[in-house]
């Protein structure tokens, strides 16, 4: 599956209003074992730290993109790993509020220029204690991507063709704190997308796969 090019907010909100792969999409790229299992947002009571991060669609070079970060390694929650751009909430704010205000924060994206589409399944991480709420949403044009130094070591720009090449996902046995964990990822050009992020990352393709237009040109 190539798509070529981004598909309209209105098929995205369509596709996200229908019930969602939830956890079980989720689970599939989970690592083995995960510290806490297979504990829902729902079920986490403990869970008072709320993060939104945005899942960005743009064109660029003729092909449909996904914007990730690297978190630089004096981060205080998940060094070193790929992430979306995102953080937590702020007094006063919802998912969406606080997954645009982030990514104008981190990668330069003014939220005047995202149009979001609807919601993914949120996700508890237990690691951190974090809840994470996954935006989507798409730009008509690639952003100019501005990184915020302290927060973003690296911007990398994906192309969705890449993720969705069967070839992209990989298991690996790592050894961490907690011993070896069988680790899923997606590799691209050297980085290993993994964690929480492919957890999110699962759902969304689950999403695409179960029905979203890709026009020939919309732009």
């Amino acid at each position: 599956m190539t798509p070529p090019a981004v598909p309209s907010a209105a098929d995205l909100r369509t596709a996200l209003s229908r019930p969602l792969p939830g956890l079980a999409a989720q689970l599939v790229m989970a690592p083995s074992p995960r510290p806490g299992g297979s504990r829902t947002y729902q079920e986490a009571a403990g869970c008072s730290l709320k993060a939104g991060v945005l899942l960005l669609l743009y064109p660029k070079d003729g092909k449909v993109h996904l914007v990730f970060i690297r978190r630089p390694s004096s981060a205080l929650h998940h060094k070193d790993q790929i992430a979306f751009p995102g953080g937590q909430f702020e007094p006063g704010e919802d998912a969406v509020r606080a997954a645009l205000r982030e990514a104008r924060e981190e990668v330069g994206v003014p939220p005047g220029d995202v149009e979001t589409a609807g919601t993914l399944t949120p996700l508890y991480v237990p690691a951190s204690n974090f809840c994470i709420f996954p935006i989507v949403g798409r730009a008509g044009a690639a952003p100019a991507f501005v990184p915020f130094a302290p927060e973003v070591a690296e911007i990398i720009e994906v192309p969705l063709a890449r993720i969705l090449d069967p070839a992209a996902k990989r298991r690996e046995t790592w050894t961490i704190e907690r011993g070896p964990v069988l680790i899923p990822f997606y590799s691209y050009g050297g980085h290993r997308i993994w964690g929480a992020t492919a957890m999110i990352l699962a759902e969304f393709l689950a999403v695409l796969a179960g029905g979203v237009a890709f026009p020939a040109d919309p732009y």
